[in-house]
């Protein structure tokens, strides 16, 4: 047995079963190790970036660390993107990075870099293994690594001398420490304020928005008249039929200051203080109001379901009745006027089928959907929480290959799948039931609000031509077709519905491309 077939063994012992690989010549042996050793899912990505990508919707969906593997520094710069993305979201990874032979080194080959230095700022977890009989307990802390807190970044860098050297042994899975226990003075403090002041909200965030906390914020909203409020972008929020109602906060800095402006209390559950994405002339980069009070009942690593379900049983609401919504799908759109996003989340209400799970890089097109969709089929609806381009295509690779019994919908603009449209190759030949609307608006249509509120001006033709995607004009149908994707397109609201119900139908991969 060499390091490589160590290091696969002792993943399958932790149980990572699953492996988005794009390998090059210091990962043969790793490569050989996947072929020979039972039980790991290879997932061949044609970039890093949708291996990285796909290991985070992977961790989203199942709530369990993914590796990667990736073909020495610029293999791991390429997947950089994704993985701030994926840190940024609390999303467990552990990355398998080659690296040369440790003494080749010396010699300054081409593709040579400062592997560790690339890692670092992505990861919260870096180690370079030394020793081939040394490899098994590396990979072993690289998981635990990975299941720490929300789930981190964890990054081991393979040389291939050791990858191909001798080992022994398979090491055992590394306990990972449990949550923090629920701060008791916290709940006391929260449910005193909930009692003393009308104005008082709740920011949920991470795992708050799923199952049993949700459920137990919707009780504490019902009994005491809070509001409920979800970060901007959330790695998972359960919605639709069923669940318990919560407002996002808006992307556009104004609207989030109108929705929180009669707040005099915010009370963060797995969410951090709302802030703006970015920083505008003559707004502030702080939320709330001026004067509101913010106290955390549960911070982003703690356990925010056993925190809202103490904070219940301190406000004696246990068994309150959360209100949810309930099941009011509209009817379709039936005009054939050009396609707004009013008309396109009509259809995808009327048509959406129960227990999808919706991948969102929807930036312009799709920023206001909310309370149309909200009351239509349970759903989960995942957002890119680090805002960095090419998110949508990878995660949705991830989370079909974790949940293939749910249909997942990828929402995501023309100019933002161009980042990564490799993915959709992966999913043709992992057959994923993948149904993708690709927002053809022809440019980069956020960057033109983005001009106005920065105040840059009246912009001109050339400050506009690199806000365009229309010379030349990309085919989404033919490129997706020539990677083997079956495909649709929609200009209107009826023929939108027919083709969502068509991919929707559809047991493998289907890209509509809506031209609006």
């Amino acid at each position: 047995m060499n390091g490589s077939e160590s290091l696969v063994r002792t993943l399958l012992a932790s149980r990572v079963d699953v492996c988005f690989a794009n390998p090059g010549t210091s990962e043969m042996h790793f490569v050989a190790a996947l072929d020979k050793v039972e039980g790991m899912r290879s997932v061949l990505c044609l970039f890093e970036g949708v291996a990285s990508g796909a290991a985070d919707g992977f961790y989203r969906m199942r709530g369990s660390p993914a590796a990667t593997l990736l073909h020495l520094g610029p293999g791991l710069a390429n997947a950089l993107s994704n993985l701030h993305n994926a840190k940024k979201a609390g999303s467990g990874i552990v990355n398998i990075v080659g690296e040369h032979a440790t003494y080749h080194l010396t010699y300054d080959a081409p593709l040579t870099s400062d592997v560790e230095a690339l890692a670092r700022p992505m990861s919260h977890w870096v180690r370079t293994s030394r020793e081939s009989r040394q490899v098994a307990a590396d990979g072993a802390l690289a998981v635990a690594a990975a299941r720490k807190g929300r789930g981190r970044i964890a990054t081991l860098i393979l040389p291939a001398d050791v990858s191909w050297g001798p080992a022994y042994d398979i090491a055992d899975p590394v306990p990972v420490p449990p949550a923090p226990d629920v701060d008791a003075d916290a709940v006391v403090s929260c449910a005193r304020i909930l009692r003393e002041h009308s104005k008082t909200a709740l920011l949920l965030g991470g795992r708050a928005l799923r199952g049993e906390a949700l459920n137990a914020a919707g009780r504490i909203a019902a009994a005491t008249g809070c509001a409920l409020f979800a970060e901007a972008n959330n790695a998972r929020h359960e919605r639709g039929s069923g669940r318990v109602p919560v407002q996002r906060l808006p992307i556009i800095v104004p609207a989030a200051r109108a929705m929180l402006e009669g707040v005099d209390r915010l009370i963060l559950v797995g969410a951090k203080e709302p802030v703006a994405f970015f920083a505008y002339p003559d707004q502030p980069s702080i939320l709330t109001r001026p004067g509101c009070e913010i106290t955390t009942l549960s911070d982003i690593d703690g356990d925010a379901e056993q925190a809202l379900i103490a904070l219940c049983s301190e406000l004696e609401v246990s068994s309150a009745r959360p209100v949810v919504s309930s099941r009011t799908r509209p009817r379709p759109p039936v005009t054939t006027s050009r396609l707004s996003p009013a008309d396109i989340e009509l259809a995808l209400a009327a048509t959406l089928p129960d227990n999808a799970v919706i991948v969102d890089e929807s930036i312009s097109t799709g920023r206001a959907f909310s309370a149309v969709i909200q009351d239509s089929a349970p759903h989960d609806w995942m957002q890119s929480m680090g805002a960095s381009l090419g998110y949508a295509l990878p995660v949705a690779v991830g989370a079909a290959i974790a949940a293939p019994d749910r249909k997942v919908v990828a929402l995501v603009g023309d100019g933002s799948a161009l980042y990564t449209p490799q993915a959709l190759w992966t999913m043709v030949r992992e057959n994923l039931d993948v149904t993708v609307l690709i927002f053809a608006n022809r440019s980069y249509e956020v960057l033109r609000g983005e001009l106005a509120r920065v105040g840059a001006g009246n912009p001109g033709r050339r400050a506009l031509d690199m806000l365009s995607l229309d010379k030349p004009q990309i085919d989404w149908c033919r490129l997706a077709k020539a990677l083997g994707v079956e495909v649709g397109r929609a200009d209107s609201a009826d023929s939108l519905s027919t083709e969502l119900k068509r991919g929707f139908a559809n047991q493998g991969p289907y890209l509509i491309e809506v031209v609006i």
